[in-house]
């Protein structure tokens, strides 16, 4: 059983949005719908019984959280449509920030959210295209807004929620609306001012900026200090050899 609604109420211009009970994974519901995608559309579903996060790690989501995925065409190299996590992260820095002081939360590179440094929110890109153009892609969203996850093991950072973090009891729909909103103003601000904007705003509310972490790639540990991210979006670390563009790593401290 599904519900789909079309600009009602405060809900951002040109968007669409789809409501399920249950769903594999937001994900793969929007891959599948991708080729009769006809304008930017937000799928939710109440629960995921196959919920994937970065790197196939199981995503673990208890009803109450927020499970949502943007998919659209933008026009845009696969480069490019990959810095679309910024402009997710923004938005959701924005969106939680109603709900608690925003002293308590931190973005974590590449692609999360952290509340009183656990992990509140995390996201996931995926795109598909065989030309200069990705064909369209996918910004999946999970956010714990009612429940802390439990028995997760293969994170850096324990998981916490919304709630347990002083932020009360929000409806996942009700904070749809809100993500949706910040998330059309920050394309908005893609279009407009471009990537260098989007970037700074990220790097306003990073962890850790300025400071010692440690980001683990498939191959080695490089350690240095958080110096910037990019205008590519890698993560940029001052290392006793120099300085070290990194394009894709887990990141601890």
């Amino acid at each position: 059983m599904s519900t789909e609604f079309h600009d009602q109420g405060p809900w951002p211009e040109g968007y669409a949005r789809v409501v399920l009970d249950t769903v594999d994974s937001t994900m793969a519901e929007a891959a599948r719908r991708a080729k009769n995608l006809e304008r930017p559309t937000w799928i939710m579903a109440k629960t995921q019984t196959d919920a994937r996060g970065r790197r196939g790690r199981e995503w673990v989501v208890p009803e109450g959280n927020l499970n949502a995925t943007l998919i659209f065409r933008p026009e845009a190299t696969a480069a490019e449509a990959a810095k679309r996590s910024f402009l997710a992260a923004n938005a959701l820095y924005q969106a939680l920030a109603i709900y608690v002081n925003v002293d308590k939360l931190a973005l974590k590179w590449p692609n999360d959210v952290l509340l009183s440094g656990g992990k509140v929110a995390g996201i996931l890109l995926e795109s598909s295209g065989q030309g200069p153009f990705v064909d369209w892609l996918s910004i999946g969203i999970g956010v714990n807004l009612q429940h802390t996850p439990e028995g997760v093991t293969d994170t850096l950072f324990p998981p916490t929620s919304l709630a347990d973090g002083g932020g009360g009891t929000v409806d996942p729909q009700d904070f749809l609306f809100t993500l949706a909103d910040a998330y059309a103003t920050q394309e908005a601000k893609l279009l407009r001012l471009g990537f260098d904007r989007i970037r700074d705003d990220w790097l306003a509310s990073a962890a850790r900026l300025g400071e010692v972490i440690t980001a683990r790639t498939t191959r080695e540990e490089i350690t240095g200090i958080f110096d910037s991210i990019d205008h590519d979006g890698n993560l940029v670390l001052i290392t006793g050899t120099g300085p070290r563009a990194i394009p894709a790593a887990d990141v601890f401290f």
